[in-house]
C-alpha cells in the first residue's frame, strides 16, 4: 500500500487530480493524507472537499488554518476576506455534510512512524504529547459547542505553551502551534506577524521551529505544510510539502516506502496563481 501526503491544496481541485493521476493513486490499494488548507484561495474548495470525502477512507486530511477559518464563517465567528473563495460550499446544498465532514478531521496524525501537522510542532512537544493536545482541540470541534469554541479560537495570546494553561487560552496555543507556526524562540515564543520568505527571513531571536536547537521531535520524521515560501524541504527529519500550488507553483506529494525516510516526490504544475494581495 502506499501512503501519499500531499501539500497545501487550497481549492486547486484540477491539480489534485492531475497529482492523484501522477501518482497512480488508487483508493482500493493506497492511502492519502492532506496536509491541511484543503480550501480556501483556489477555484473550487468544493471539488477538493466532495472529492476526499469520495474517497472514503483511502483519504484523510488534517485542518489547516484555511479549514478552520471556513469553519468560522459558517457559524458567523468571522466575516468573509475579499480573498476568499469559499462561497461555492456556504452556498452548497450539501453544506451541512461537507462541514460536519471537515470539523470531524484531525489536527495531527501518525502514520509509518511520520508525525504530521499542517503547520509545526513546538520545541517542548514530544510527538506522543503533540498527538494528545491536537486531540484535545478535535474533542471540542467534535463536540455540541464546536461553534462556541470557534468564538474563542482566534487570537496571539498567549503567545508560549505552558501546561498549566486551561480553558480557551489552552486550546488557542495548541491551534495556533498546529495550524499557524512557522518562527519561535528557543523557549517556545511564537511569532505570526512574519509571512514572506524562508527559513531565513527569521526576525531577530526566533528561528524556524523545526530549527529550535533541542526539539523533542528532533528524532522523528515531521511532516508539514503552511509555508509556500520554504517549499519543498526533504531532510531526513523533515517533509515540507507546501510548494505554493494556489500562488502558480507546483502541488505536490511525497510517497513513503516502507520507512519514513524512502521518498519519491511526485509534483504537477498548477495553473492558478493567485498573487495579487497574496495571503497566508
Amino acid at each position: 500500500m502506499g501512503l501519499y501526503l500531499i501539500g497545501d491544496v487550497q481549492g486547486c481541485d484540477a491539480a489534485l487530480g492531475r497529482l492523484l493521476d501522477a501518482a497512480a493513486f488508487s483508493p482500493s490499494r493506497d492511502r492519502l493524507v492532506v496536509l491541511g488548507d484543503l480550501v480556501n484561495r483556489g477555484p473550487d474548495s468544493l471539488a477538493v472537499l466532495r472529492r476526499l470525502m469520495a474517497l472514503g477512507d483511502a483519504a484523510e486530511a488534517l485542518l489547516g488554518n484555511h479549514d478552520l477559518h471556513l469553519l468560522a464563517l459558517s457559524q458567523g465567528v468571522r466575516r468573509p476576506h475579499r480573498l476568499d473563495t469559499v462561497g461555492d460550499i456556504l452556498a452548497a446544498p450539501d453544506r451541512a455534510a461537507l462541514l460536519d465532514w471537515l470539523r470531524q478531521r484531525p489536527l495531527a496524525l501518525c502514520e509509518r512512524g511520520v508525525l504530521m501537522v499542517h503547520a509545526g510542532v513546538l520545541p517542548s512537544w514530544t510527538a506522543a504529547r503533540t498527538l494528545a493536545l491536537a486531540g484535545e482541540v478535535e474533542a471540542v470541534l467534535r463536540g455540541a459547542d464546536w461553534a462556541g469554541f470557534l468564538h474563542q479560537m482566534y487570537g496571539n495570546q498567549p503567545d508560549r505553551w505552558r501546561d498549566d494553561l486551561q480553558g480557551a487560552d489552552r486550546l488557542r496555543v495548541i491551534v495556533n502551534a498546529l495550524t499557524r507556526l512557522r518562527f519561535c524562540t528557543a523557549d517556545g515564543r511564537m511569532e505570526f506577524d512574519t509571512k514572506e520568505g524562508g527559513a531565513t527571513a527569521a526576525p531577530p531571536g526566533y528561528l524556524p521551529w523545526f530549527d529550535v536547537p533541542g526539539r523533542r521531535t528532533a528524532r522523528d520524521v515531521v511532516a508539514f505544510g503552511h509555508w509556500s515560501t520554504l517549499g519543498w524541504l526533504g531532510r531526513p527529519d523533515l517533509i515540507a510539502l507546501d510548494t505554493g500550488c494556489v500562488w502558480g507553483g507546483c502541488l505536490s506529494a511525497a510517497r513513503l516506502g516502507a520507512t519514513p525516510h524512502e521518498r519519491a516526490l511526485i509534483q504537477v504544475r498548477c495553473e492558478q496563481a493567485q498573487v495579487p494581495g497574496r495571503s497566508a
